[in-house]
This record gives structure tokens, sequence and C-alpha cells, in this order.
């Protein structure tokens, strides 16, 4: 009889049963990188400011849903201050729900890296003003979306955003931000890239980790100068209070975004 052809594992040095290691991490692309799928959500940001301050991986990697770690660009992590203008969330690409598609939002974020390569972010505090939209997104998605008051007004090339959040606690976390537009970014640096082309987010859903992934056009970038930024979300979402100005303040009048269904 024929001696039977040994089957070689398509992984170079890998043993029989042993466990895959972790993939290449994706590069940073202006565009998405992978299909988002069935579309599941649809919503546009609008009117968004980028604050960003660097920080110690290790500082946020225990803050992080298993299996992700601190993405990291030049040595160090990120955290993110986003504010903006919600607009008309729709699901399964219908048209926006009525009474809570649109509000505004100021997000803490974290910046991650799963096994499978793929980059992504963390939210470690959501406020919008829409309860049932909190609501919703904490049951449905896993996401730590707050219940607060909240404003955003436009005058001239400023945008102002107001935050003070009602419920969960800790009752008392606010932010005042003033953000005056400059001249728009026609190549972002590749930080600035860093901080806003991302692809997907990662959150804790019935006990397991999930990539929720999204897509939209490339991001129209303006350079900004902070004016005002009075804040304690940063600190109530479990974060070392920010020190100094940060390294990168952006505005965008935002982009159209569709999310795929959840993936593992």
């Amino acid at each position: 009889m024929g001696q039977r052809p040994h089957r070689r594992d398509a992984r170079p040095g890998a043993a029989r049963g042993a466990r895959p290691g972790p993939l290449p991490v994706e590069p940073v692309t202006p565009e998405p990188p992978r299909p988002h799928g069935r579309t599941l959500l649809t919503q546009s940001w609008h009117d968004l400011t980028f604050l960003h301050w660097s920080t110690d991986p290790a500082a946020v990697a225990p803050l992080l849903p298993a299996g992700c770690e601190p993405d990291t660009h030049e040595g160090v992590t990120h955290v993110g201050l986003i504010a903006f203008r919600m607009h008309r969330i729709g699901l399964l690409g219908l048209p926006g729900l009525p009474g809570i598609g649109s509000f505004p939002e100021t997000n803490v974020r974290l910046y991650s890296r799963d096994a499978l390569g793929r980059r992504g972010v963390v939210f470690r505090s959501l406020e919008a003003t829409r309860s049932a939209a909190v609501l919703v997104a904490r049951a449905g998605f896993g996401l730590p979306y707050t219940w607060a008051d909240m404003a955003v007004a436009r005058e001239g090339d400023r945008v102002h955003y107001r935050s003070e959040r009602r419920l969960p606690g800790p009752r008392g976390a606010f932010s005042r931000i003033t953000a005056a537009i400059g001249e728009p970014l026609t190549e972002p640096e590749p930080l600035e890239h860093f901080l806003t082309a991302r692809w997907g987010l990662h959150t804790t859903l019935r006990g397991r980790t999930v990539f929720l992934p999204n897509s939209h056009p490339r991001w129209p970038l303006h350079r900004a100068r902070l004016e005002r930024c009075e804040e304690n979300l940063i600190t109530a979402a479990g974060l070392p209070a920010p020190t100094g100005e940060p390294v990168s303040v952006l505005y965008s009048p935002g982009v159209p975004v569709r999310f795929g269904p959840p993936r593992r």
C-alpha cells in the first residue's frame, strides 16, 4: 500500500492543534478596508469636533473588551472627546426613526485592535438627549449611552457644544466645548488619519466581544482651534484627567454612515 501523504499545516512552524496567533494589524486607510455587510443601521454625523490627548497604553488596556488591546501610533494611544449632532438614525436602511433619530451626542472613546487585526474604537461613554435611543443602544448593542441635557450651536466659524448628564450617573458629568473652524485639510497627517479613519467599534454584547463594522465616505476634515474645553466626562469614564492641550483638534461638517451587523 502507498504511504499516506503527510498533511502539512498551512501556517509555517505551527504545531498540530495549536491555536492560530494574532493576524497582522490592518493598515490605516481613508476608505473602509472591508464591506460592512448587510446594512443594520443608517445615520449621519454632522458638525463634529474631534479632541484628542495622548495617553499611556497601559492606563487604558484594562478598560478594553476581552481580546482587544490598545491601538497605538508611534508608541502611544489616545483618548478622544468627540462632540457632534447625530441625524436620522434608521433601521435596516429605512428612513430615520421619527422622534428619536436626531440628537446631539458627545462621546469619550479609546482606540483598539483585535486578534483579527481589525482596528476600531471602544466607547467609554456616549451622552445623548433621546432617552429612547439611550435605552435601545444600551440593550441592543451593549453601548454605554447616557441620557443628558445637551445643545449644539453654530455661529459663523465657531461651533459650541454643551452637555449635562442626567441618568445614569455619575450625576454632574458635563462638557462645554467651543471650537473655531479653520482651513480644510487636503491631505491629513498620519496621526489625523489614525484618529478618524475608524471602520468599526469593539463592544461587549451578552458577555462576548463583538466588532460592529461601519462605512462612510472619506472624512472631509478641517483644522480647528480649541477656544473652550471644560469637562469631566473623561474622568467620569474611568480615565486619567488629560493634561495640557490636545495633541489634535479637528472639525468635520460630517458624513452619512452605514453600520453592518455585529461580528465575532
